[in-house]
Parts: structure tokens; sequence; C-alpha cells
């Protein structure tokens, strides 16, 4: 870890001007040299090409779970290190990989550890996801997630009342997991070693529709409660249309009987926590 390049988001939760203008200073400290800075989505993310004619070895990503996302998938072939920072909004992939959420200290720490591990995905329709996909009518709710972070508060309300109107209609069914035999208005779907993690919501009520609302208003829509678990290796909804599909929190339709299934990236993602916590 010599030669970075630094990408950041803006618009995610909290990489501010301010807090760059901060993890620069650190990385000026531990004298790690900054080869090139991108600011998503605002400039286009590097390529492996790109990176190693600047002699990159180490791309810092200071953002949300979605900016993470894309650049992860862009440099899924590229031969050096990505290093997590938390500049989103619930940062869930940074909490996989660092003990802290300081950025200052997960900088520090990765240069004393020097760790890279693999993580699971989650595959379908040439899209993956690294924290988790959503199917399923209540992922509508992104639309207005996204006006209050533009501070669009008119959109906020037309996105919410299409977003209430697709919940309290009927739900989703999907194949490949037996235990979860129901129509769901949503199905959280996160990966795991060997395996994917499957959880179906129900919100038929009003006040579970409105809960499951909130929670996705607030970006934290694994804390909705679900009323079936299960395991699988693959699923697919059953639906004859495309289905709306999050994958990282960023929008995706998948075409009709669409597969999820898993899978593991290279020993790419430097990782500050103890090897039995990571």
């Amino acid at each position: 870890m010599r030669i970075l390049w630094f990408i950041s988001n803006d618009r995610s939760g909290s990489a501010d001007a301010q807090m760059c203008d901060a993890i620069e200073s650190e990385f000026s400290q531990a004298r790690l040299k900054v080869a090139g800075r991108t600011q998503f989505p605002a400039e286009e993310l590097p390529d492996p090409r790109q990176l190693d004619g600047a002699g990159v070895d180490t791309v810092v990503l200071f953002a949300g779970d979605g900016t993470i996302n894309a650049a992860a998938c862009a440099l899924a072939t590229w031969e050096g290190a990505l290093l997590i920072l938390p500049g989103g909004t619930m940062n869930l992939l940074a909490r996989k990989l660092h003990d802290s959420l300081d950025p200052e200290t997960i900088i520090r720490a990765a240069l004393r550890k020097q760790r890279r591990i693999a993580i699971p995905y989650i595959e379908a329709a040439n899209e993956r996801a690294l924290v988790g996909v959503i199917l399923g009518p209540a992922a509508y709710w992104y639309r207005a997630r996204e006006n209050v972070r533009s501070h669009r508060l008119r959109r906020v309300l037309a996105a919410a009342r299409h977003a209430w109107r697709a919940t309290m209609g009927r739900g989703l069914r999907i194949d490949g997991v037996p235990a979860l035999a129901g129509a769901y208005q949503a199905v959280l779907v996160q990966p795991r070693a060997g395996s994917l993690h499957v959880a179906g919501i129900v919100a038929h009520d009003w006040r579970t529709a409105a809960g499951l609302g909130i929670d996705w208003l607030r970006g934290q829509w694994l804390e909705a409660s679900a009323v079936d678990r299960a395991q699988t290796d693959a699923l697919r909804p059953l639906d004859s249309h495309s289905v709306l599909a999050l994958f990282d929190g960023e929008p995706v339709m998948l075409p009709p009987g669409a597969e999820l299934s898993g899978g593991t990236t290279r020993p790419q993602f430097l990782c500050t926590r103890d090897e039995e916590g990571a």
C-alpha cells in the first residue's frame, strides 16, 4: 500500500468534501502517494489499464455501498487491492471488513496489516451485489429515498405514493426456497460463504407497510422484520414480467426467470479485522 487512487462520492451519506480533505491529509502524513482522484459519478471510474499505468497498488473507496459495488465490479480482474472506507449511510461492507468506522483509523490499521481477503457476492443477469439484493414491490421505495437525498420534496411524495400502492399490491413469489412459499412484499437476499441467506417480508396491513417504508427512507432496509428466513444455493422470482431488484441499493430490472446465485471475489479487499472476526 504505497501508491493510491482515491475514489469518493459526495452524494453518499457522509463522504463530504471536509471528510475527503481529512482522508487525503492522512494519506500525506502516512507518506502515501495519491496518483489519481475520481469524484464519482461526475467522473468516470478508472480502469485496470489506467491504474497500472500510474503504478497504483491500492484503490481507496470512500462512498456508499452502491458506489463501492460499481467500482469493485469494474475492477474485478485488477491485481491491486481495494480499501473500503465508510462513506455511505449503512456502510455494510465496511462493517464486514473493519472493526472501526473511522476512516483515519482504518487507513492506519490497513498500513499495519496489509491483509487481503475474498468476499462472497450475489450474481444475476450480469449484475453483482456484495452486500445484498432486494426483490419485490417494496423495492420501489428506492425512488422516494433518492429524492430525499436530493432534497426534492415534491417528488418524494409522488414516489412514496407509488411505492405505497406497489407495497400494498400483490407480493412476489420465488422459486428455489421451499421454506419461503408465500407471496412477499420484499425478499432480501444476502451473500454468505457457500450459500445465500434469504428473508421474506409480508406487509399486508398499513402499519407494517408504513414501517417498511420508513426503514427504506432511512436507508435501513435490513432492519425490517422478516417473517420467513432460509438458506439456498440459488433462487429465481416467479413472475412473467421483469422484476425490479436493488443490487446494493442500485436499481436493476431483472428479466423473467433470472436466477440469483452466489460466488466469491478474488482476494482483493483489505481487511483490518482480526482473522477470527473477518
